[in-house]
């Protein structure tokens, strides 16, 4: 028997599905290791009669696995790093972050219906989608939407929404891409910060050299410019606040663009800088500080 690896995850199938992932790497590059998944219940997934900003914010999801953390039931937790809160505690740091997967947001409608009934209110789960949506659909209401992806879709297919705004990362790693009735470009619907990427949290001071196998370099730079940009317009749940990095192989030059909206405003401004892939989290904290200049 080898030595196990207990990875903390929430219940939902596309959090197992996310785990597993790590999971897998993990087997095939140490065959003398035994990854094992630690489910359970957070109390985000619990509370889903209001919206997360009302109950306390994103940190909901991951208050239960950090607990996991340290009282030695779990070793390792991996997150959907948009979900994770911007302070980090300083003993679970963030070990490293995954491959990026399609960072998009994307339109799903019901099964068998091809265009929206502008009726039924559109659902999404964010001040950030909601902002921005309003712009693309102004006939639309736009309408809160709470629980795992397939609990959504459920929601959707029963007619009480004419669709779902969901992250395509999702969709894929669920296998149902064939949900998706369009994808939003990246000008359409600029992404929440870190959407698409995983992210593993692990204990200050353990070898965890065994993970690099899944770790993704790049991912790593876009994920320090988005989140410093964030961390530095003090950004929670309820501000609509949004950022995405891409970078250039060649060069390494590092281009982010940020989407920030004062709370209560229905008014956003969008920019952009660039500049080297070594400088992400100083080019994060410039954008901020140029978004709240103007």
């Amino acid at each position: 028997m080898g030595r196990k690896i207990r990875i903390g995850t929430r219940e939902s199938r596309l959090a197992v599905i996310q785990a597993e992932l790590l999971a897998d790497a993990i087997w095939r590059s140490h065959k003398e290791l035994e990854p094992e998944l630690v489910t359970m219940k957070t109390t985000g997934d619990r509370i889903l009669d209001r919206t997360l900003d009302q109950i306390g914010g994103k940190g909901l999801f991951v208050k239960e696995l950090d607990r996991a953390l340290r009282e030695n039931r779990s070793d390792l937790s991996v997150h959907s790093l948009k979900d994770v809160p911007m302070e980090v505690p300083k003993d679970l740091p963030l070990l490293g972050f995954s491959r990026r997967e399609d960072a998009r947001d994307v339109l799903v409608l019901p099964k068998e219906v091809d265009t929206l009934d502008p009726l039924l209110p559109l659902g999404c789960s964010s001040a950030r989608r909601t902002l921005q949506l309003k712009k693309l659909f102004p006939q639309m209401t736009i309408k809160s939407v709470r629980g795992n992806v397939l609990t959504r879709l459920e929601k959707l297919d029963r007619g009480e929404y004419s669709g779902l705004v969901l992250a395509a990362a999702g969709l894929k790693r669920l296998r149902l891409e064939e949900r998706i009735s369009r994808y939003f470009s990246i000008e359409e619907i600029l992404p929440a910060a870190g959407q698409g990427i995983l992210a593993v949290q692990g204990r200050l001071g353990e070898d965890n050299s065994y993970l690099q196998g899944f770790f993704d370099e790049d991912s790593a730079w876009c994920a320090k410019a988005e989140r410093s940009f964030v961390t530095a317009l003090e950004g929670g749940c309820s501000s609509p606040i949004a950022a995405y990095a891409s970078l250039e192989q060649e060069t390494g030059k590092l281009t982010l663009t940020g989407l920030y909206a004062k709370e209560g405003s229905r008014d956003y401004k969008k920019m952009q800088i660039c500049g080297a892939k070594e400088d992400a989290e100083v080019l994060g904290r410039r954008l901020a500080h140029n978004m709240r200049e103007i």
